[in-house]
């Protein structure tokens, strides 16, 4: 099958759509697909066999890192060189119009998938006031296409609410080779926690962006006595939350990758992600596929993942005070905290990407099929 891809973000941009982007991509090549990528420049012309067609792109003003590229009569050359069977835009909000409208002029069938809660971002922004105007503009987008795709059931079930149609879940995804326990370093351990590898290790790793709620770690980080915090990731919030955790043993590490961030999963003794705005949260499943147990709000994709007292302890974010209780219950009993590792480990064994794609595969049969 021949797949036009239009995303908002990928490479060499770093963040939870990009790896679901890079793996996806990969196995659809891999099982003789071929894939065609529009989206922001980014410096690079192929990923796995796939051609990338960079658009000349701006940054976001409230969020620098991320960069709008506009739809221009380019694309339609493109495609038409392509011929594509089927186009699937990822979260669609500026250069994903343009394969909305290409699909439509053309009568190609149109995939569409959700992966970023914007609507609950605008809160974090100031700009809280336009949630419902954003939630019409989403709908009128995203029921254009024949099938639309969420990473978690609360996203499938939140999106049919506010009046989205067709909605299905695309099955999660980790890489179980890359994240395991065995890739821990005593290096990793020391390097993290700044010299006190004896210290309990507390971990972050995302996009340090308002929306991610990591100040909430703090209390967290002043309840376990002695312990330390490392941040991985980086982000317009950065320079805040450096003020802000000045006081602390906190070390922002900046981005890792590859053998280097699962090195960091395996060393760390507890993950903590106190967001309420993720579709899903895959830096949860690396992190679980490294044996670390999570320390996670109750809320958005989070408790498809982590089931609480199993794998995880989650807690509401309304209520502070229950993230110090599950921090300190995940340190009060180390037999009960390696149970956790060993779950955590096995929960994310149950979810392959290839498995992720062959389900994502059988969506694109049937959406060209006219099966939806």
């Amino acid at each position: 099958m021949r797949i036009a891809l239009f995303t908002e973000t990928f490479l060499p941009k770093v963040d939870g759509i990009v790896t679901r982007l890079k793996h996806t991509i990969a196995q659809l090549q891999r099982h003789g697909d071929e894939v065609l990528i529009f989206c922001p420049e980014g410096g690079l012309r192929s990923y796995c066999g796939a051609e990338i067609y960079g658009l000349s792109a701006f940054p976001l003003p409230l969020y620098p890192e991320l960069k709008l590229a506009l739809p221009r009569p380019e694309i339609g050359q493109q495609l038409a060189k392509f011929q594509p069977d089927l186009i699937h835009v990822v979260n669609p909000a500026v250069l994903g119009l343009a394969g909305i409208f290409y699909a439509k002029s053309t009568q190609v069938p149109l995939v569409a998938s959700y992966h970023t809660h914007l609507p609950k971002y605008l809160h974090h922004y100031g700009l809280g006031v336009f949630e419902g105007l954003l939630w019409e503009l989403l709908k009128g987008a995203h029921n254009q296409a024949a099938l639309n795709l969420c990473t978690s059931s609360a996203m499938v079930q939140e999106l049919s609410a506010h009046g989205i149609e067709r909605v299905n879940l695309w099955q999660r995804g980790v890489d179980t080779e890359t994240f395991h326990p065995d890739k821990a370093t005593p290096e990793m351990r020391h390097y993290l926690s700044q010299g006190e590898p004896a210290s309990q290790l507390l971990l972050y790793v995302g996009r340090l962006g308002a929306e991610k709620e990591i100040e909430q770690i703090k209390p967290i980080l002043a309840a376990i006595p002695g312990a330390r915090l490392a941040i991985v990731g980086d982000g317009p919030h950065r320079a805040c939350l450096e003020s802000y955790f000045a006081d602390t043993p906190t070390h922002f590490v900046g981005y890792l990758g590859g053998e280097k961030l699962a090195a960091a999963y395996a060393v760390a003794d507890a993950f903590v992600f106190p967001s309420r705005t993720e579709t899903l949260g895959l830096v949860l499943l690396e992190a679980m596929a490294a044996g670390c147990p999570a320390i996670a709000a109750r809320s958005g994709g989070i408790p498809d993942i982590v089931t609480d007292g199993q794998n995880g302890y989650l807690f509401d974010p309304q209520t502070p005070e229950s993230a110090i209780v599950a921090s300190q219950k995940l340190f009060a009993d180390p037999a009960a905290s390696l149970k956790l590792r060993r779950n955590a480990r096995a929960e994310a064994e149950r979810w392959g990407w290839s498995a992720a794609t062959q389900q994502l595969q059988k969506y694109y049969d049937r959406v060209v099929n006219g099966g939806w």
